[in-house]
């Protein structure tokens, strides 16, 4: 009975999202299974709720004002048509086709989340798609898509939080994780190509993603071997963008980037460049772990976005907006308080320890565990702080390599973060109106996807664990 608590919150939230329940119910019914599941057998300690609260709060805050900042700078490039001019200078370099589409899911996303992490990406990735002449909810699905190198989204602090919980070194782990995120970079080549190509072209395309996939893998790896793991999946990124642009060049030749499209790329910069320049000023600078609020996204998505306005962004653009953050925010916080709720309560925990009774055959169970934490958080972070410990302890108990058993927690924790709730519903909110018609599809799809990516990675973790 216990154990059936335990994974009640997670089962009755994919189960609902499967019915095609509205991502804000389903976190209500997560959220109250959670709560039922304490009153019944989990309790919390009252010594435990005041310092998880002081922990969490601030991280719920910055995600959210995260999330408001952007899909506001998403709204005032799409309203001054700085989107639409980037969408043209990539379609004039990479064509409207596989290519262009495969640029913004290998290269495009994964870099600005690489660099901001908490889903800014998408933010990114989906408007350009949304000019591919691409149907609203293949839009929504293929921007999602892009989500594909977390392990490394915000210069890699999940990774980190893996490696110190389970004791293992962090740039091996990094290393680890970039030969392991093979699957997870083709499936995504081959899902983008499947979705962006005419059926008579599929084969090609397919192929296409394959090599797109790889590109991507070598690119990462090789970055994290030589510069380190914080850098590696936007450094990565940025070769498979100089990549696609070079064939797209000679295929279809140059275009020139209008002066909206130069103002957005701008717009772009400073929010990259006050990330990158904040933290490393914070780092010299050696001060308290308070200050890093001047590095967060939370400050500079509002920055990017008063410096394209001029300090005047427009009312109808704030509207719209908001009106945006109030359908994506509830969702995210819910499930961040989801997560907060399983792991205080040791609900997670319990779960992970329940399941490693089954022996050997936790090596196919352990990559679902770790994407069931991604799925809950929405983030790479909140899956490894929840179960990073527990999977380490369970994999030195089964006798396996605990290095590599990690790099494929790391990868599942980050890869269903995709289909977390929070980012469906944001995706939902950047594309086209008309792919809100077509919500239960784009669930299943996500959902789909990223159970393919989490099956194959249970294969690999076995086939691991008993060589």
């Amino acid at each position: 009975m216990t154990t059936i608590l335990s994974a009640l919150p997670v089962l009755s939230t994919i189960l609902a999202l499967i019915l095609g329940a509205r991502s804000l119910h389903a976190a209500f019914l997560g959220v109250g299974s959670a709560l039922l599941a304490i009153l019944m057998a989990f309790p919390i300690p009252a010594a435990d709720v005041a310092p998880a609260a002081l922990r969490w709060i601030p991280i719920l805050v910055e995600v959210l004002l995260i999330v408001g900042g952007g899909l506001l700078l998403s709204e005032v490039l799409r309203e001054a048509g700085g989107q639409a001019a980037l969408a043209k200078w990539i379609r004039g370099r990479a064509g409207q086709g596989v290519g262009a589409v495969l640029l913004v899911v290998h290269g495009i996303t994964p870099f600005a989340e690489s660099l901001t992490g908490f889903g800014i990406g998408v933010t990114i990735g989906i408007p350009l798609l949304a000019y591919f002449g691409l149907p609203a909810r293949k839009v929504a699905v293929i921007g999602l898509l892009g989500l594909c190198a977390v392990p490394w989204g915000s210069m890699g602090p999940g990774t980190l939080i893996a490696a110190t919980m389970a004791d293992v070194p962090f740039l091996p782990l990094g290393v680890l994780s970039g030969v392991v995120s093979l699957i997870p970079f083709i499936v995504t080549g081959v899902v983008a190509a499947w979705l962006a190509s005419p059926a008579e072209n599929r084969a090609a395309a397919v192929l296409q993603g394959v090599l797109s996939g790889i590109a991507l893998t070598i690119s990462v790896t090789a970055v994290n071997s030589v510069f380190g793991t914080p850098p590696a999946g936007a450094l990565g990124a940025l070769v498979v963008i100089a990549l696609h642009l070079l064939l797209g060049r000679r295929q279809h030749g140059v275009s020139p980037l209008e002066n909206a499209g130069r103002r957005a790329l701008a717009a772009y910069g400073v929010l990259l460049g006050g990330v990158l320049v904040a933290g490393a000023a914070l780092r010299v600078s050696g001060l308290s772990e308070g200050w890093r609020y001047l590095a967060s996204p939370a400050l500079w998505l509002f920055v990017a976005t008063v410096w394209f306005t001029r300090g005047r962004p427009e009312g109808m653009s704030l509207r719209r907006a908001f009106a945006s953050w109030q359908q994506v925010a509830p969702v995210t916080g819910l499930f961040i308080v989801l997560g907060v709720l399983m792991a205080v309560s040791g609900m997670a925990a319990f779960l992970a320890q329940a399941l490693a009774g089954a022996g050997p055959a936790y090596l196919a169970a352990a990559p679902f565990v770790g994407a069931m934490g991604g799925f809950v958080t929405g983030s790479n972070s909140g899956a490894n702080a929840m179960f990073a410990a527990t999977q380490a302890e369970i994999a030195r108990s089964l006798g396996v390599d605990v290095l590599w058993f990690m790099a494929v927690h790391n990868v599942a924790a980050a890869f269903l973060l995709m289909a977390s709730p929070g980012k469906i519903e944001m995706a939902m909110q950047l594309s086209p109106a008309e792919a809100a018609e077509h919500r239960r599809w784009i669930q299943t799809a996500i959902l789909a996807t990223a159970f393919a990516v989490v099956a194959l990675l249970a294969i690999l973790n076995t086939v691991l664990g008993l060589l």
